[in-house]
């Protein structure tokens, strides 16, 4: 059954190994009820609502058409591909030569281009839309820059657990400054719309690298830009949590490791980073066991999430209503969000395919639904 475009309340899409979910609650978040599958049995890596212009896209990997974006007007009624989706050209010789494996990662642009998309892809490609997600064009300043393929190492695995470009955010208060993430490869912004690139990985700890402090060659998980707070930015990395806050004093391009001051027993290890939609100095992680081995499991399997309202200067453990033990789940890079009521909503998704929930900003926790199919995505809107 499809979604209803006349909802009015909270829309979280759960993209999942096996198609599309769509969980509707009413404007408290008291009743909730879940339409879907769409697109049972195929991936979709992301899915996200424009709530500008009203079309969800769909980044999927479907068995007959391969890795390609679909398109809904109509809240999920019905489904387009679009005209030309995310795809590099047949030129042989430099990136041109590689082909899309996914779409892995699709992000709004500016507010004032409410048409505008990107999307990241495995390969490490980025991917532009001026039309509201119909046609894709290359990003050719990232695509064939001529350090590229220095930046990525030669990795080209696919995800959900290779090399992919991520986390594109637009900075809300300057269109053209674009920031990716790219594992592996780090963080890397622009200034012009893409057209030119530089690394931003100053004070991230690279200990699988030869040289600890390179200036490229990181493995970001997460990266999040403030929506309302100029150039604060958070970061899940392989290697710990981490601000960059440029307004500060010696703040201009290194990040601090923030997760440091996380309980040692836990670390600041684990793949999703959510932000407070107005407190620029509150956000949550959810920690996995990071020790040598990487199980990517929740640590000694008693799943929790950690709140910091300070910067992440002091932590606070969240773990009332989730499973006490026995519970050996993780969380990937994007399915975990936060929505806009004023007591902020945090949701997760699990490898296990459960959705959860809090009302009230991490301090009690509820399963919204059992038994979906492994979750990659998690986005939330307020219609």
């Amino acid at each position: 059954m499809a979604a209803r475009s006349s909802h009015k309340g909270t829309v979280v899409l759960v993209g999942t190994r096996k198609g599309l979910f769509v969980l509707l609650a009413d404007p408290k978040r008291e009743k909730w009820r879940a339409e879907g599958p769409h697109f049972l049995g195929q991936i979709v890596n992301h899915a996200v609502l424009n709530p500008a212009t009203g079309t969800m896209l769909v980044a999927a990997r479907a068995g007959h058409l391969g890795p390609t974006v679909f398109r809904s007007t109509d809240f999920g009624k019905s489904w387009k591909e679009a005209t030309s989706p995310p795809a590099f050209p047949k030129i042989s010789g430099d990136a041109y030569g590689w082909s899309v494996s996914h779409v892995f990662w699709v992000s709004l642009g500016h507010p004032s281009e409410p048409k505008v998309w990107y999307a990241g892809t495995s390969p490490h490609g980025l991917f532009r839309s001026d039309d509201d997600g119909v046609t894709w064009q290359s990003v050719d300043g990232f695509n064939l820059h001529p350090d590229r393929a220095k930046w990525l190492g030669g990795s080209q695995e696919a995800p959900p657990d290779g090399a992919t470009l991520h986390s594109i955010n637009v900075d809300p208060f300057d269109k053209k400054h674009i920031y990716v993430g790219m594992s592996s490869g780090g963080i890397f912004e622009s200034f012009d719309t893409g057209s030119t690139w530089r690394p931003l990985n100053l004070g991230c700890a690279a200990d699988f690298l030869p040289d600890p402090n390179a200036e490229y060659g990181h493995d970001p998980h997460c990266l999040r830009v403030h929506p309302a707070a100029q150039d604060v930015v958070y970061q899940q990395n392989h290697c710990g949590i981490y601000r960059l806050d440029r307004t500060a004093a010696g703040g201009k391009g290194r990040w601090l490791r923030i997760g440091e001051n996380m309980p040692k027993e836990i670390g600041d290890i684990g793949f999703p980073m959510v932000l407070h939609p107005r407190d620029p100095k509150t956000l949550w992680v959810f920690p996995m066991d990071g020790t040598t081995v990487w199980p990517r499991m929740s640590v000694a399997g008693k799943p929790v999430v950690y709140r910091s309202l300070d910067a992440g200067a002091t932590w606070q453990r969240q773990d009332k209503g989730l499973p006490p033990a026995q519970a050996w789940f993780t969380v990937k890079r994007q399915a975990m969000t936060a929505d806009q009521h004023k007591s902020v909503g945090i949701y997760f998704g699990t490898t296990s395919g459960e959705m959860w929930a809090s009302f009230d900003e991490g301090d009690n926790w509820q399963c919204l639904m059992l038994h979906l199919p492994h979750i990659y995505s998690v986005e939330v809107i307020t219609r």
